[in-house]
Parts: C-alpha cells; structure tokens; sequence
C-alpha cells in the first residue's frame, strides 16, 4: 500500500461531461486530460446532486446531500457545523490550500464569501474574474503585474460570445500559477489543495488566440427536436425564451445557426485552456517527484445545457447535459491505470474514497460509497449504484422551482413539487430524452413506480447523524 498521499482535487465550474477528447469527442483538444485517462480511472457516468454551484459544492465537499447539508440553494451559508473534506485531511495532518472559488455561502452585491471552519490555511479566493471585491486575490495579482481586468477585457465580441483577458493574465492561468507555487512549496508534507477556476462557466469569453483554434464551422449544432418544449416544464418553456429570465441575455428564438456555433466554439476553447493548465500542473508535478503519489482529481462542479434542448446555461433542468460531469481519478502508487467506469456514480462517493487513500477513518455522517474497489481494480467498474439522486430547491435562477430526479441505467424521473409537473424518460429508447412520459396515460403503471422510488430515495437520503446510541 502506498504511503499517504496528496490531494490535488481540480474542479472546474460548469463543464459538462463530453468535453473530453479521450471519451469520444474528437472536436475538442485535451490532450492533458487525455493523458490522465490513459493513466488513470475514468468515470464516465458521473452525476452531480445539484444542477447549480452551491449546493453541489456542498455537496460533494462534505460527502453528503445538499438536503442534508443544510445548503439547498446559491446564496446560502453553509452550516458552521458542517465538515468539509479539507477541514477532515487538516485535522489529520495535512496542509490545505485552495485557488479560486470556494461558493459554500453568498458573495453577491460586493459581499465577501464567508468562511467556516474549513481548514484551508492558504486560501487565494477569487469568486469570479471581474473586480468586485478587494479581497479577490486574482485582482490583487493582476495588480502586481500593473495590469486591471478592465483594461484586459476589451476584445470585440458578439451578444453572445465576446474576446475575453489573454491566456497570460486569465484566472484560470492564475490559478494554475498558485497551485503550482503551493506544490512547490510544500514537498515535505502531506497536502490537500483544491484549484477552483471560474472557466468554462458563462459568459463565453475565451482568450482570442484560443478562439482562434476552433472553427466554428465545425462546431456542432445543440441536439433540439422541434416543438419538443411543448410537452416540457413550465421552466423549461421559459428559459426557451430568456435565459434566467434575463431579457436580452440569450433571446434564444433570436440565435442562429451561426451564433450557436459560434457559443459551442468558445466554450470548447475555455476548456482548452483549462487543460493547457492542467498540463502545467502535471509537469511541476512531475519536476517536484510528486506526481507518482499525488491522488489528483479532475471533475466539475455541474454541466452546461450549451443550447441543447432549447436552452443555455443552468437551472432547474435536470437533463444529462446539466448533471453528467467528466471525473478522472490519477494516483499512480495506488490506483490502477486505463480503467474506464461506466457505472452509475455521485459525487459525493468522492469523500469516503478520499479518506481510504489517505488512511483517515470514514466519517459516519458521509452520504457516499467508495470507489476505492473500483480503482484498485477489484471489483465490476460498469455498476457500482442503481442509481443516482439529484435536487434542486428555489435558487435565485428560478425562484419557487423544487424539483428532485432519480436516474436508474434505463429510466430517469424528475419531479417537480407543489405543481402536477415532472419528466419522465425511458433512456433504453429515448436516451436524448426527447419524449416526455409524464403525461401519457398508458405510462402511469411506470409513473407510479417511479415517483414511489423517488420519494423513497427522498426518505431514504435523510442525514444519518447524530448517530443511534441505544434502543431507547
């Protein structure tokens, strides 16, 4: 058994799960992500348990659901008695440190995010690019080197996409950059460091010289079937319309053919340049002799309709492109290498896998189950759930939207409470989930079936703790 190792756990916010070259999408560039693939073990059906960043975080932070954790929605604080991973690995002896966002409380109207008891003790917070806080340490770094975001972003765009800071100056680069000053920094001691850049979430606004490398003309065009809206969710059927409601943000009526093309373009670049930085990061790995007993994670926080059904962005959607997220698991001392798992997987299985690598006892309130067999090759990497469980309770996209989803290997339901609305999917015949079932009534024996599993699930996900201590 390899000795502990270190956590370097990268998400990136908002990118969905067939942005990578090496699991089938031949019109994007990751070759970085493509070498930890080829090394590593893949998860190729990995589901978030919330389609927006809060409460998935909190999620996969604690190991538990976001029901459970108390943070349901954007804009909520965190619990202070909840665990994160990181305040887990500093209790037993790891030094952490984080780059990037964090996003387990509220930072909007210029506030800044408040801390719990986390762990990290190097911690470079930088919500998003745009200077609106002082405390944004990647505004701090912009100023060292004499430059302003302001006068960085300035490119010509369109609606839709727009010429974002060059490659040299990008928060995704600085990120790169304190990960790597971290791992330089702390080669005699067990780590846990979490990079946390803003890319690819929205606006669309690559480095020109990495929109440069993509052809919109060889993009595809969103998978939408005409009309399908029809017999969709009331949200569904507004965000079909304006984008978070948002007049003039993305008149999706309006977009052509071309404007479509031109957002999937910009967006494939955002992640190439996430993975250009990975490869840095990988090198100073290696250059440090670190990278044979680093356990490093690459992931995201939730996916990105990108245009597909009808819609961009996020919201109450619950629909593969939302919740399916790449994840790679790379420790060389102690994983195996070229295991590609296409079983059922959440991600907060991620933190009891975690503490077995690290040798650290299990937390009984972690929601999780490991995937440590699966990457020491020891037991069948296409099953390891029945199924996978999401939610998503009035974030401020959508307000008063509560809705909930199982996914099964065949059937998906989601269910959306306090209306008669929901979605149902028979995956084996309609995997591009095209033809909601909800509503046909020679589909009720199944509607009923699934809407008992779903709320059982709700039941059945209820937090554990405090633990039972005697009969009575």
């Amino acid at each position: 058994m390899a000795e502990r190792p270190n956590i370097l756990w990268i998400c990136t916010d908002q990118q969905r799960y067939d942005t990578v070259r090496a699991l089938g999408n031949h019109r994007i560039h990751t070759p970085h992500t493509d070498r930890l693939i080829r090394d590593g073990v893949a998860f190729t059906r990995a589901y978030c348990q919330s389609p927006v960043c809060t409460p998935s975080r909190a999620s996969f932070l604690t190991g538990r659901y976001a029901r459970t954790t108390r943070c349901r929605q954007n804009g909520q604080q965190i619990p202070k008695d909840e665990r994160l991973l990181s305040r887990i690995f500093a209790d037993h002896g790891y030094t952490c440190g984080l780059a990037g966002k964090l996003h387990l409380s509220s930072c909007a109207k210029g506030r800044v995010e408040q801390r719990i008891d986390d762990g990290y003790t190097v911690f470079d917070w930088s919500h998003h690019p745009q200077p609106d806080w002082p405390e944004n340490a990647y505004t701090q770094w912009l100023t060292s080197k004499g430059k302003t975001w302001d006068a960085l972003y300035q490119g010509p765009g369109t609606p839709y996409v727009k010429e974002g800071v060059p490659a040299e100056f990008h928060q995704t680069t600085w990120c790169a950059e304190k990960t790597i000053e971290f791992i330089q920094n702390h080669q005699d001691e067990p780590w846990f460091f979490s990079f946390n850049c803003f890319d690819p979430h929205h606006p669309f606004d690559p480095p020109a010289d990495y929109m440069k490398r993509y052809n919109p003309a060889d993009m595809p065009l969103p998978k939408i079937k005409e009309g399908e809206w029809n017999n969709k969710s009331t949200y569904q059927k507004l965000d079909h319309r304006w984008a978070h409601n948002e007049p003039g943000y993305f008149d999706l009526e309006a977009m052509t053919d071309d404007d479509r093309r031109q957002v999937t373009a910009a967006y494939y670049a955002m992640v190439t340049l996430i993975d250009d930085q990975l490869g840095r990061i990988i090198e100073a790995l290696e250059t440090t002799g670190q990278l044979e007993n680093t356990l490093l994670i690459f992931m995201s926080d939730h996916g990105e309709m990108l245009g597909d059904h009808g819609l961009y962005l996020k919201g109450p959607h619950f629909y593969e492109e939302a919740l399916r997220v790449p994840l790679v698991l790379h420790w060389p001392e102690g994983y195996k290498s070229g295991i590609q798992c296409g079983g059922l997987i959440e991600l907060l299985d991620l933190a009891p896998t975690f503490c077995e690598a690290a040798g650290i006892p299990v937390y009984e309130g972690f929601q999780g189950k490991s995937l440590t067999s699966i990457c020491r090759g020891e037991s069948d990497p296409d099953h390891h759930r029945d199924f996978v469980f999401s939610e998503y309770y009035n974030a401020w996209t959508h307000r008063h939207a509560y809705g909930t989803m199982l996914r099964s290997k065949t059937e998906k339901i989601v269910v959306y409470h306090g209306t008669n609305e929901g979605e149902i999917y028979d995956l084996e015949n309609d995997p591009d989930e095209f033809e909601n079932l909800w509503d046909r009534p020679d589909e009720k024996d199944r509607k009923m079936r699934l809407l008992q599993w779903c709320f059982d699930t709700s039941v059945f996900t209820m937090d554990p703790m405090p633990p039972r201590l005697g009969p009575f």
